[in-house]
Protein backbone atom coordinates (compact mmCIF):
# COMPACT_ATOMS: atom_id res chain seq x y z
CA UNK A 1 0.00 0.00 0.00
CA UNK A 2 1.28 3.45 -0.89
CA UNK A 3 1.81 5.38 2.33
CA UNK A 4 5.28 6.91 2.46
CA UNK A 5 6.33 9.33 -0.30
CA UNK A 6 9.53 11.33 -0.67
CA UNK A 7 10.48 13.89 -3.32
CA UNK A 8 14.23 14.23 -3.73
CA UNK A 9 15.59 17.55 -4.98
CA UNK A 10 18.86 18.93 -6.27
CA UNK A 11 20.19 22.45 -6.65
CA UNK A 12 18.32 24.14 -9.50
CA UNK A 13 15.09 22.19 -8.98
CA UNK A 14 12.06 23.36 -10.98
CA UNK A 15 9.45 24.65 -8.49
CA UNK A 16 6.42 23.62 -10.54
CA UNK A 17 7.52 20.02 -11.05
CA UNK A 18 8.28 19.75 -7.34
CA UNK A 19 4.93 21.34 -6.50
CA UNK A 20 3.11 18.75 -8.64
CA UNK A 21 4.36 15.96 -6.38
CA UNK A 22 3.69 18.02 -3.25
CA UNK A 23 0.13 18.80 -4.38
CA UNK A 24 -0.83 15.18 -5.04
CA UNK A 25 0.92 13.50 -2.12
CA UNK A 26 1.70 16.27 0.39
CA UNK A 27 -1.72 17.83 1.05
CA UNK A 28 -3.92 16.59 3.90
CA UNK A 29 -7.32 15.89 2.33
CA UNK A 30 -8.64 13.70 5.11
CA UNK A 31 -11.68 16.01 5.40
CA UNK A 32 -12.76 14.50 2.06
CA UNK A 33 -12.11 10.98 3.28
CA UNK A 34 -8.92 10.75 1.22
CA UNK A 35 -5.72 9.04 2.37
CA UNK A 36 -3.00 11.07 4.04
CA UNK A 37 0.50 10.26 2.89
CA UNK A 38 3.61 10.46 5.03
CA UNK A 39 5.26 12.95 2.71
CA UNK A 40 8.60 14.73 2.84
CA UNK A 41 11.04 16.58 0.61
CA UNK A 42 14.64 15.39 0.81
CA UNK A 43 17.75 17.11 -0.49
CA UNK A 44 20.62 15.37 -2.23
CA UNK A 45 22.91 18.41 -1.93
CA UNK A 46 22.61 19.92 1.53
CA UNK A 47 19.87 21.78 3.39
CA UNK A 48 19.95 25.04 1.39
CA UNK A 49 19.11 24.79 -2.30
CA UNK A 50 18.47 27.28 -5.07
CA UNK A 51 15.50 26.77 -7.33
CA UNK A 52 15.41 27.45 -11.04
CA UNK A 53 12.95 30.28 -10.41
CA UNK A 54 15.48 32.34 -8.46
CA UNK A 55 14.49 31.69 -4.85
CA UNK A 56 16.11 29.37 -2.33
CA UNK A 57 14.60 26.74 -0.08
CA UNK A 58 15.60 25.07 3.17
CA UNK A 59 15.14 21.30 3.16
CA UNK A 60 14.99 19.51 6.48
CA UNK A 61 15.70 15.98 5.26
CA UNK A 62 18.67 14.40 3.54
CA UNK A 63 18.98 11.23 1.52
CA UNK A 64 18.33 9.06 4.56
CA UNK A 65 14.64 9.94 4.15
CA UNK A 66 14.53 7.94 0.91
CA UNK A 67 15.33 4.68 2.69
CA UNK A 68 11.80 4.36 4.10
CA UNK A 69 9.79 5.67 1.14
CA UNK A 70 7.31 3.55 -0.83
CA UNK A 71 7.57 6.06 -3.67
CA UNK A 72 10.57 8.26 -4.50
CA UNK A 73 9.79 11.14 -6.87
CA UNK A 74 12.49 13.03 -8.78
CA UNK A 75 11.27 16.40 -10.11
CA UNK A 76 12.93 18.22 -13.00
CA UNK A 77 15.72 20.76 -12.64
CA UNK A 78 18.18 22.96 -14.46
CA UNK A 79 20.73 21.31 -16.76
CA UNK A 80 19.76 17.79 -15.74
CA UNK A 81 20.63 16.62 -19.23
CA UNK A 82 24.27 17.65 -18.90
CA UNK A 83 25.23 17.61 -15.22
CA UNK A 84 26.56 14.82 -13.04
CA UNK A 85 24.51 13.61 -10.10
CA UNK A 86 25.73 12.73 -6.59
CA UNK A 87 26.70 9.04 -6.44
CA UNK A 88 24.95 8.81 -3.07
CA UNK A 89 21.67 9.82 -4.69
CA UNK A 90 22.03 7.27 -7.48
CA UNK A 91 22.79 4.58 -4.93
CA UNK A 92 19.73 5.52 -2.86
CA UNK A 93 17.50 5.22 -5.91
CA UNK A 94 18.91 1.81 -6.81
CA UNK A 95 18.47 0.58 -3.24
CA UNK A 96 14.91 1.82 -3.23
CA UNK A 97 14.03 -0.24 -6.29
CA UNK A 98 15.86 -3.27 -4.90
CA UNK A 99 13.77 -3.21 -1.72
CA UNK A 100 10.49 -2.80 -3.61
CA UNK A 101 9.89 0.95 -3.74
CA UNK A 102 8.65 2.73 -6.85
CA UNK A 103 10.51 5.64 -8.42
CA UNK A 104 8.89 8.42 -10.42
CA UNK A 105 10.49 11.10 -12.58
CA UNK A 106 8.83 14.33 -13.64
CA UNK A 107 10.12 15.80 -16.91
CA UNK A 108 13.95 16.03 -16.90
CA UNK A 109 14.13 14.12 -13.62
CA UNK A 110 14.30 11.12 -15.94
CA UNK A 111 18.00 11.89 -16.48
CA UNK A 112 18.61 11.06 -12.81
CA UNK A 113 16.90 7.69 -13.14
CA UNK A 114 18.84 7.00 -16.33
CA UNK A 115 22.13 7.87 -14.64
CA UNK A 116 21.26 5.41 -11.86
CA UNK A 117 20.83 2.66 -14.47
CA UNK A 118 17.16 2.22 -13.63
CA UNK A 119 16.03 2.73 -17.22
CA UNK A 120 18.32 0.20 -18.87
CA UNK A 121 16.21 -2.00 -21.17
CA UNK A 122 13.07 -0.07 -20.20
CA UNK A 123 10.76 2.32 -22.03
CA UNK A 124 10.46 5.84 -20.66
CA UNK A 125 8.81 9.21 -21.19
CA UNK A 126 10.45 12.62 -21.23
CA UNK A 127 9.58 16.09 -22.45
CA UNK A 128 9.68 16.00 -26.25
CA UNK A 129 12.34 18.71 -26.24
CA UNK A 130 14.76 16.39 -24.38
CA UNK A 131 13.90 13.12 -26.15
CA UNK A 132 16.82 13.06 -28.59
CA UNK A 133 19.37 14.08 -25.96
CA UNK A 134 18.18 11.38 -23.55
CA UNK A 135 18.23 8.66 -26.21
CA UNK A 136 21.72 9.66 -27.35
CA UNK A 137 23.15 9.78 -23.82
CA UNK A 138 21.59 6.48 -22.70
CA UNK A 139 21.28 4.10 -25.67
CA UNK A 140 20.03 1.18 -23.56
CA UNK A 141 16.70 2.84 -22.83
CA UNK A 142 13.80 3.36 -25.25
CA UNK A 143 12.27 6.84 -25.35
CA UNK A 144 8.54 7.10 -26.03
CA UNK A 145 8.44 10.73 -27.24
CA UNK A 146 4.68 11.06 -27.80
CA UNK A 147 3.21 9.90 -24.49
CA UNK A 148 2.41 11.68 -21.23
CA UNK A 149 3.89 8.97 -19.01
CA UNK A 150 5.22 5.41 -19.12
CA UNK A 151 4.66 2.85 -16.37
CA UNK A 152 7.46 0.26 -16.36
CA UNK A 153 6.74 -0.76 -12.79
CA UNK A 154 8.54 -0.06 -10.49
CA UNK A 155 9.86 2.83 -12.63
CA UNK A 156 7.37 5.46 -13.79
CA UNK A 157 8.50 8.34 -16.01
CA UNK A 158 6.49 11.35 -17.12
CA UNK A 159 6.87 13.96 -19.82
CA UNK A 160 7.01 17.73 -19.51
CA UNK A 161 5.68 19.70 -16.56
CA UNK A 162 1.95 19.01 -16.12
CA UNK A 163 2.35 15.43 -17.37
CA UNK A 164 3.71 14.81 -13.88
CA UNK A 165 0.17 15.30 -12.61
CA UNK A 166 -1.02 12.56 -14.96
CA UNK A 167 1.68 10.19 -13.72
CA UNK A 168 1.03 10.94 -10.04
CA UNK A 169 -2.71 10.38 -10.45
CA UNK A 170 -1.97 7.17 -12.36
CA UNK A 171 0.02 5.87 -9.40
CA UNK A 172 -2.80 6.78 -6.99
CA UNK A 173 -5.34 5.12 -9.30
CA UNK A 174 -3.17 2.01 -9.52
CA UNK A 175 -2.59 1.73 -5.76
CA UNK A 176 -5.83 3.05 -4.29
CA UNK A 177 -8.39 2.90 -7.06
CA UNK A 178 -10.08 5.33 -9.45
CA UNK A 179 -12.39 6.83 -6.82
CA UNK A 180 -9.47 8.16 -4.78
CA UNK A 181 -7.65 9.42 -7.88
CA UNK A 182 -10.81 11.11 -9.17
CA UNK A 183 -11.43 12.87 -5.85
CA UNK A 184 -7.87 14.17 -5.71
CA UNK A 185 -8.15 15.37 -9.29
CA UNK A 186 -11.42 17.12 -8.49
CA UNK A 187 -9.82 18.95 -5.59
CA UNK A 188 -6.96 19.98 -7.86
CA UNK A 189 -9.41 21.02 -10.61
CA UNK A 190 -7.63 18.86 -13.19
CA UNK A 191 -8.87 15.96 -15.34
CA UNK A 192 -8.29 12.58 -13.66
CA UNK A 193 -7.13 11.23 -17.01
CA UNK A 194 -6.16 13.04 -20.20
CA UNK A 195 -6.62 11.62 -23.66
CA UNK A 196 -3.88 11.93 -26.23
CA UNK A 197 -0.23 12.55 -25.56
CA UNK A 198 2.63 14.91 -26.20
CA UNK A 199 2.11 14.76 -29.96
CA UNK A 200 -0.58 17.41 -29.84
CA UNK A 201 1.81 19.88 -28.21
CA UNK A 202 4.84 19.34 -30.43
CA UNK A 203 5.68 21.64 -33.30
CA UNK A 204 6.94 19.25 -35.96
CA UNK A 205 7.65 21.02 -39.25
CA UNK A 206 8.68 18.71 -42.03
CA UNK A 207 12.42 18.42 -42.65
CA UNK A 208 13.63 20.97 -45.19
CA UNK A 209 14.51 19.92 -48.69
CA UNK A 210 18.25 19.33 -49.11
CA UNK A 211 18.19 20.16 -52.80
CA UNK A 212 16.31 22.24 -55.31
CA UNK A 213 15.21 19.58 -57.79
CA UNK A 214 11.70 19.30 -56.36
CA UNK A 215 11.53 22.71 -54.69
CA UNK A 216 9.03 24.20 -57.12
CA UNK A 217 6.83 21.13 -56.87
CA UNK A 218 6.83 21.41 -53.07
CA UNK A 219 5.60 25.00 -53.31
CA UNK A 220 2.85 23.93 -55.69
CA UNK A 221 1.83 21.01 -53.47
CA UNK A 222 1.57 23.26 -50.41
CA UNK A 223 -0.70 25.67 -52.30
CA UNK A 224 -2.97 22.89 -53.55
CA UNK A 225 -3.50 20.73 -50.47
CA UNK A 226 -7.22 20.51 -51.22
CA UNK A 227 -6.58 18.76 -54.54
CA UNK A 228 -6.04 15.07 -55.17
CA UNK A 229 -2.76 14.55 -57.03
CA UNK A 230 -0.79 11.52 -58.16
CA UNK A 231 2.94 10.89 -58.31
CA UNK A 232 2.60 10.84 -62.08
CA UNK A 233 1.12 14.35 -62.09
CA UNK A 234 3.80 15.66 -59.74
CA UNK A 235 6.53 14.03 -61.79
CA UNK A 236 5.19 15.69 -64.93
CA UNK A 237 5.43 19.08 -63.19
CA UNK A 238 9.05 18.32 -62.33
CA UNK A 239 9.71 17.06 -65.90
CA UNK A 240 10.80 13.65 -64.62
CA UNK A 241 9.65 10.09 -64.86
CA UNK A 242 7.53 8.98 -61.87
CA UNK A 243 10.28 6.64 -60.70
CA UNK A 244 12.99 9.30 -60.86
CA UNK A 245 10.74 11.87 -59.18
CA UNK A 246 9.89 9.52 -56.31
CA UNK A 247 13.58 8.77 -55.74
CA UNK A 248 14.60 12.45 -55.87
CA UNK A 249 11.72 13.43 -53.58
CA UNK A 250 12.83 10.88 -50.97
CA UNK A 251 16.43 12.04 -51.21
CA UNK A 252 15.61 15.72 -50.84
CA UNK A 253 12.81 15.63 -48.25
CA UNK A 254 13.44 12.41 -46.35
CA UNK A 255 9.92 11.16 -46.98
CA UNK A 256 7.53 10.12 -49.75
CA UNK A 257 5.20 12.49 -51.64
CA UNK A 258 2.18 10.88 -49.98
CA UNK A 259 3.55 11.26 -46.46
CA UNK A 260 4.74 14.81 -47.16
CA UNK A 261 1.37 16.02 -48.35
CA UNK A 262 -0.47 14.12 -45.60
CA UNK A 263 1.64 15.81 -42.93
CA UNK A 264 1.10 19.21 -44.54
CA UNK A 265 -2.65 18.60 -44.51
CA UNK A 266 -2.58 17.70 -40.82
CA UNK A 267 -0.53 20.83 -40.06
CA UNK A 268 -3.03 22.97 -41.95
CA UNK A 269 -5.90 21.35 -40.05
CA UNK A 270 -4.11 22.10 -36.76
CA UNK A 271 -3.71 25.77 -37.68
CA UNK A 272 -7.36 26.06 -38.70
CA UNK A 273 -8.58 24.32 -35.54
CA UNK A 274 -6.47 26.66 -33.40
CA UNK A 275 -7.15 29.90 -35.22
CA UNK A 276 -10.61 29.76 -36.83
CA UNK A 277 -14.22 28.99 -35.97
CA UNK A 278 -14.74 26.88 -39.09
CA UNK A 279 -16.53 23.59 -38.62
CA UNK A 280 -14.59 20.35 -38.70
CA UNK A 281 -16.31 19.48 -42.00
CA UNK A 282 -15.15 22.76 -43.56
CA UNK A 283 -11.63 22.27 -42.25
CA UNK A 284 -11.56 18.72 -43.61
CA UNK A 285 -12.46 20.05 -47.06
CA UNK A 286 -9.94 22.92 -46.97
CA UNK A 287 -7.14 20.63 -45.79
CA UNK A 288 -7.78 18.08 -48.52
CA UNK A 289 -9.27 15.27 -46.46
CA UNK A 290 -12.67 15.47 -48.14
CA UNK A 291 -14.80 14.77 -45.08
CA UNK A 292 -14.70 14.92 -41.30
CA UNK A 293 -14.35 11.14 -40.89
CA UNK A 294 -11.18 11.03 -43.00
CA UNK A 295 -9.76 14.04 -41.15
CA UNK A 296 -10.51 12.44 -37.80
CA UNK A 297 -8.83 9.16 -38.77
CA UNK A 298 -5.63 10.81 -40.02
CA UNK A 299 -5.60 13.35 -37.16
CA UNK A 300 -5.78 10.64 -34.51
CA UNK A 301 -3.01 8.70 -36.27
CA UNK A 302 -0.71 11.74 -36.43
CA UNK A 303 -1.56 13.72 -33.30
CA UNK A 304 -3.01 11.15 -30.95
CA UNK A 305 -6.31 12.94 -30.35
CA UNK A 306 -9.44 13.95 -32.25
CA UNK A 307 -9.90 17.32 -34.02
CA UNK A 308 -12.57 18.40 -31.52
CA UNK A 309 -10.44 17.42 -28.53
CA UNK A 310 -7.48 19.24 -30.06
CA UNK A 311 -9.58 22.38 -30.53
CA UNK A 312 -10.83 22.20 -26.93
CA UNK A 313 -7.24 21.90 -25.71
CA UNK A 314 -6.05 25.01 -27.48
CA UNK A 315 -9.19 27.19 -27.55
CA UNK A 316 -11.40 26.01 -24.69
CA UNK A 317 -14.53 23.81 -24.62
CA UNK A 318 -16.81 26.48 -26.04
CA UNK A 319 -14.83 26.43 -29.32
CA UNK A 320 -15.42 22.75 -30.13
CA UNK A 321 -17.45 22.20 -33.29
Amino acid sequence: MLQNVAAVVLDGVNPFELAVVCEVFGIDRSDDGLPVYDFAVASAEGPLLNTRAGFSMNVAHGLERLEEADLIAVPAGARYGSREFPPELLGSLRRGVERGARVLSVCSGVFVLAAAGLLDDRRCAVHWHDADQLALAYPRLTVEPDVLYVDEDPVITSAGTAAGIDACLHIVRKEQGPEVANKIARRMVVPPHRDGGQAQYIERPLPPSHGDTVAEVLVWMERHLDEEVTVEQLAARAHMSPRTFARRFQQETGTTPYRWILRQRVLLAQRLLEGTDETVDAIAWRAGFGNAAALRHQFVQAIGTTPNAYRRTFRGPEAAA
